[in-house]
């Protein structure tokens, strides 16, 4: 299972940094006009959505002096709960982005043929770095070697 959380962090790590700057945007640009705007609509006890539609119009405008606004105003109670409401929705599509983003399985987006088989150098007992028959990037079969140089060529050789 830790294999599935560690390419998903792998393939997102992009992704990441997006998802936060697009969170920062909706909270500026589209949560604090709404929240503004239902704040007023909603002062005398009931909505008033002509005021609402028409704040809202305004606010979308000027986005960061909306967001001023509504520490000035007192609605900062409203901002915080409409962005927790946006926040846990925007949580939820992330989450579920990034399970559908996990290998399906430990091998995926390894390469074949890859001399990942071996660490530190481990390969070069046996193959040569610089010169032979090629077998993958910087791994060759010496020709030169005493005993078996024999290859198993695994997969399909099509000529079309």
């Amino acid at each position: 299972m830790n294999y599935k959380i560690e390419g998903a962090i792998r393939r997102n790590r992009k992704n990441f940094i997006i998802f936060a700057i697009l969170w920062i945007f909706i909270a500026i640009v589209f949560v604090s006009p709404f929240a503004y705007s239902s704040y007023l609509a909603g002062i005398d006890g009931k909505m008033n959505l002509e005021v609402f539609f028409v704040t809202f119009g305004e606010s979308i405008g000027n986005p960061f002096g909306t967001l001023g606004k509504v520490f000035a105003e007192g609605a900062a109670g409203t901002y915080f709960s409409t962005l927790l409401v946006v926040t846990i929705f925007y949580a939820v599509f992330f989450f579920i982005g990034f399970v559908r983003s996990a290998p399906k399985n430990e091998y995926s987006d390894i390469e074949h043929g890859s001399s990942d088989w071996s660490q530190r150098g481990e390969q070069y007992q046996i193959l040569d770095r610089n010169k032979g028959i090629i077998l993958a990037e910087d791994n060759y079969l010496p020709v030169d070697k005493r005993g078996n140089v024999n290859v198993l060529v695994v997969g399909r050789f099509r000529i079309w």
